[in-house]
């Protein structure tokens, strides 16, 4: 049986056109795609190859459902006068 893992991901649109991937629960796992079905493309090869990575030096894979997003706002007032 096999099962499906599961990864939450961070499109960040880039000034300069395309998106980079982010994902937070593989620490230094970043990609690009020239547009998002690319990016994701990109994000799963990515992800497959750090976790071939994970199993080949005996480490566990991490649960993404110990995670989660939120969000902080920060007045910027007093960071800009």
């Amino acid at each position: 049986m096999r099962k499906n893992l599961h990864f939450n991901v961070i499109f960040r649109p880039e000034t300069k056109g395309g998106f980079t991937v982010i994902v937070p629960a593989l620490p230094g796992c970043v990609t690009y795609g020239k547009d998002l079905k690319e990016a994701r493309e990109m994000a799963r090869d990515a992800i497959k190859g750090y976790i071939i990575l994970l199993k080949k030096h005996r480490e566990s894979v991490p649960i993404e459902q110990e995670s989660f997003f939120g969000s902080i706002d920060i007045n910027k007032e007093p960071i800009y006068a």
